[in-house]
């Protein structure tokens, strides 16, 4: 009789076990084809988006840092976007008006939270995303806007590994191999046969604009005397400095954020290293000025815009200094009303609102809200914007070889020359 029961609760067991494997394999193949079929929905469906209101709005989406190193810089290219949607806030496609939104999502100058910030934007459904300020953070973000069909244009991110291998990422700023032999020219032309780099270990932007400059030196017969790396949210510089000044170079290139550029110049003056000290674009910025005091005076950067008068501007360079209306209550005066201690227009800002202008008339061109349609249609767009005119290469990299110097000199940053 034991034997017999035992036989029985064998076999119960037996078809238990059975029963559970297959209800656990059904399970798993139903929400495998439930998540295939959000996945072919997503594809599917065009981008758009209702308001809560029923009104049928286009997303853009705007990644870029509003805080950490680079918080300075994202915010002026922030400005300049949100001042081309006020301009430019609805759109006409098949003959139905739609509303321009922003979809802003902070990627605070760091990698991983840029993924996190890129991943937002592609489930908020958005059909152009814009940025970022920061190579490294778009190099990240890019692969994530390129898998989700969504065509990206960069501001001011100039690192050749931006766009590489990426046909979804376009932008409208010039790159790093350019501005590094501008740079070396103007060396050149100022007749330092010695220099020093200073870079930051890591950051794409810095690492690669500092290499350009080297090699651009080379070609034209610039000794570099010293280079350093300094690791990321360094705080002191006075090694660094100490083993430049033993090398007496007669300028010295510091590509770097906004953060690290008023340390660098500060800790130099004060162990008495009087050459010109140099950077890029980053370095166009008040704060700098604010933070550094006199020890700015001087320093000479390359940048990617000179605002010409309200009187003399032309086309949307004088929308964009004028005003819609031409009233004169242009981009400054909107600039001041956010950031009172504003006192110019910053190159970035008007690459912000180019880079608006370009997701504008790609989509208007297109006719369409699909990304694939959006990204063939910036391929071929041909345009004038603020920072000049605006075209495409095969890379997605604006065609442009003009860059401008400044100098500041008495708390200013001053025009010296276009290149």
């Amino acid at each position: 009789m034991k034997k017999f029961l035992s036989i029985v609760l064998s076999l119960l067991m037996v078809f238990s076990i059975v029963s559970c494997a297959k209800k656990s394999t059904g399970e798993v193949a139903n929400a495998d084809s439930a998540a295939a079929n959000v996945e072919k929905e997503a594809t599917e469906v065009a981008q758009v988006n209702t308001a809560d209101d029923g009104e049928k709005i286009i997303k853009i989406g705007v990644f870029e840092p509003q805080s950490g190193q680079n918080g300075g810089g994202g915010k002026q290219e922030v400005y300049g976007i949100r001042y081309a949607n006020m301009i430019y806030n609805t759109i006409t496609i098949g003959g139905e008006e739609y509303k321009i939104v922003l979809d802003e999502v902070d990627n605070q100058s760091n990698d991983t939270e840029a993924v996190s910030a890129a991943q937002k934007l592609v489930a908020d459904r958005v059909n152009v995303v814009l940025g970022s300020y920061g190579s490294s953070v778009s190099i990240k973000a890019g692969p994530h806007f390129r898998k989700a069909e969504i065509p990206a244009i960069g501001c001011s991110c100039t690192n050749v590994q931006v766009t590489k291998g990426n046909d979804y990422y376009f932008r409208v700023c010039y790159l790093d191999p350019f501005q590094g032999r501008i740079m070396a020219q103007y060396a050149k032309k100022h007749n330092y046969n010695k220099v020093a780099v200073i870079t930051e270990l890591g950051d794409d932007y810095s690492t690669g604009l500092g290499k350009s400059f080297e090699d651009g030196c080379k070609e034209l017969g610039i000794e570099v005397v010293s280079h350093h790396e300094f690791q990321k949210n360094e705080q002191d510089f006075n090694s660094i400095l100490t083993k430049i000044k033993s090398a007496n170079p007669e300028f010295i290139f510091a590509p770097s954020s906004i953060v690290t550029a008023p340390l660098i110049l500060t800790q130099a003056r004060a162990l008495n290293i009087n050459c010109q000290i140099g950077a890029g674009d980053t370095w166009e910025n008040g704060t700098i000025i604010t933070n550094a005091g006199d020890a700015a005076n001087g320093i000479v950067v390359s940048t990617f815009y000179e605002a010409k008068s309200k009187e003399e501007a032309e086309g949307e360079e004088a929308v964009f200094l004028n005003g819609v209306n031409g009233d004169g209550n242009g981009f400054l005066e909107y600039l001041k009303s956010q950031d009172p201690k504003e006192e110019m227009i910053p190159a970035v800002s008007a690459l912000g609102y180019d880079s608006y202008l370009a997701a504008y008339k790609a989509i208007e061109k297109a006719g369409s809200l699909e990304g694939p349609a959006i990204r063939d249609a910036l391929a071929e767009l041909s345009f004038t914007g603020v920072t000049g005119d605006i075209s495409f290469n095969s890379d997605g990299d604006a065609i442009k070889n003009t860059a401008y110097i400044k100098e500041v000199s008495e708390g200013q940053f001053v025009f010296k020359e276009k290149v």
